[in-house]
């Protein structure tokens, strides 16, 4: 009786049982979510849907959170899991406080609705004819994912992983392997952290043109002339200044070369990438307030190096401002 009463309070779960286990599931529900992302996102980015008027883009998408979140969290689970096990080690009870039954039992119950889940999507696509090669994927990676995490919770809840300690710590080099991998991946696919901070460049140096040639529509539509030089487009009364290359700091080239034609240049750090434009028609350069001015050769594909741009004005489309 007295050893059913120890046995009972040691049993018990402890504000560490608890938190240990809270971190860890959390960990693991984040990851998870985080790795099926981002493989969707790689999935996005190697099979774009034509359906889709605007391509992908890993720029602007979730990857960088995507992978940060593997790059922190992963290891914390890792880590919190490791910890919960040699506390189980030195006190077999830990196997049995109510925490670890509600963690595992909660991951089975995810896991298995999330399949259940992603076979009805499955079915629903199917009969709305949209079954391609990239959803296939993203069904597959998610009963993949979904379904070894179910088999290996199960299986922990049954004892087998403490049985066979050998097996688990495989297991857990593959997994931790299978991330690394997906991490490299995304590298691979946006480029390292100094590559994307050019591309930022690049993206903003286009921004500022864009800029700039609205406001030299709006000039010209006011005084039927092309500015001499792009300091008269500055207006402290609004507040407008000409932006300036946000990597150099310098002003960005700027030539009259016709009554209504004129060359923006800037230099840039790499070609357009891919998913910056649409097929091969550049995104729509935003007119502000002037829906009725329109200027010939608006596409913005750049290469590497200095890059100008040719644009006349439309005149047959434009209404001067009185």
């Amino acid at each position: 009786m007295e050893n059913n009463t120890r046995q009972a309070v040691r049993s018990k779960a402890t504000p560490k049982d608890f938190f240990l286990w809270a971190g860890a599931m959390i960990a693991l529900y984040v990851s998870v979510f985080s790795f099926i992302s981002l493989v969707f996102d790689y999935f996005n980015y190697a099979f774009p849907d034509p359906l889709q008027y605007y391509a992908p883009d890993p720029y602007l998408s979730g990857v960088s959170y995507e992978m940060a979140s593997l790059i922190v969290l992963f290891p914390l689970f890792l880590v919190l899991m490791r910890l919960i096990h040699k506390s189980i080690e030195r006190d077999d009870t830990r196997a049995d406080v109510w925490v670890r039954r509600w963690a595992l039992y909660l991951t089975l119950f995810i896991a298995g609705a999330t399949i259940a889940g992603d076979m009805v999507t499955l079915v629903m696509y199917f009969f709305n004819g949209d079954v391609t090669l990239r959803f296939a994927l993203k069904v597959l990676v998610i009963l993949l994912v979904t379904g070894g995490g179910f088999l290996h919770f199960l299986a922990d809840l049954r004892g087998y992983w403490k049985n066979n300690p050998a097996k688990a710590r495989v297991l857990g080099w593959m997994t931790s392997a299978l991330v690394v991998l997906t991490i490299v991946a995304g590298f691979l696919i946006i480029g390292t952290p100094w590559q994307v901070r050019l591309y930022r460049y690049d993206a903003e140096k286009v921004s500022d043109l864009q800029n700039i040639q609205s406001e030299i529509v709006s000039y010209w539509q006011a005084k039927q002339v092309l500015p001499a030089a792009l300091s008269d487009l500055n207006y402290t009364i609004v507040g407008y200044t000409v932006p300036t290359d946000p990597q150099t700091g310098e002003s960005y080239e700027y030539h009259v070369t016709g009554a209504l034609a004129f060359t923006l240049c800037a230099t840039f750090n790499a070609p357009t990438q891919a998913t910056h434009t649409l097929g091969e028609r550049a995104l729509p350069v935003p007119l502000g307030s002037v829906k009725t001015v329109g200027v010939v050769g608006d596409v913005w594909t750049h290469g590497a190096g200095q890059t100008c741009f040719k644009r006349t004005i439309d005149a047959s489309r434009s209404a001067p401002v009185k």
